[in-house]
């Protein structure tokens, strides 16, 4: 007799209750970033891009081929589209001239800093909360997010 697996019955503790919620939010808001990044003139992924780039470090192609999860030939393309706009520019890798450094133009560091602050701005469904609520939300969250590791440890 063929035995047929069962799924398990969804679990219904307060934390898996409360991150379907919060994922279920966030889904919601999902349409947002390729509005915000259109507002600029920009793809998604361009302002992805953008965002990763730190404006007193520049960041090898490779590295950000690396953090986006795709082929340096992607990367190429989405960095010439960036460079054309005039917000990034590549350098040389002090020591070795094969290296692409990307580094943000003053322009480039403007658009950036609008992006994050339209993309931070938060949505009805927060807005709409009593100051009380927003406040122990934001409190839950840090606590929350204190506990992940430091950026770079893993």
């Amino acid at each position: 007799m063929d035995r047929m697996a069962v799924a398990s019955p969804p679990r219904s503790d307060p934390a898996t209750e409360a991150w379907a919620l919060l994922f279920e939010l966030w889904s919601a808001q999902r349409p947002r970033l390729p509005e915000v990044a259109a507002e600029f003139g920009l793809a998604p992924r361009q302002a992805h891009l953008l965002r990763m780039l730190d404006p007193d470090r520049p960041v090898p192609m490779s590295k950000l081929a690396c953090a986006l999860r795709c082929d340096p030939s992607n990367v190429t393309g989405i960095v010439d589209r960036l460079e054309e706009h005039g917000l990034i520019a590549r350098r040389q890798a002090p020591g070795d001239r094969r290296v692409k450094m990307l580094a943000l133009t003053p322009e480039g560091e403007r658009v950036r800093a609008q992006v994050r602050e339209r993309r931070t701005e938060p949505p009805p469904e927060i807005e709409t909360l009593s100051k009380a609520d927003q406040r122990a939300l934001r409190d839950v969250l840090r606590r929350a997010l204190s506990a992940l590791p430091p950026a770079g440890s893993e």
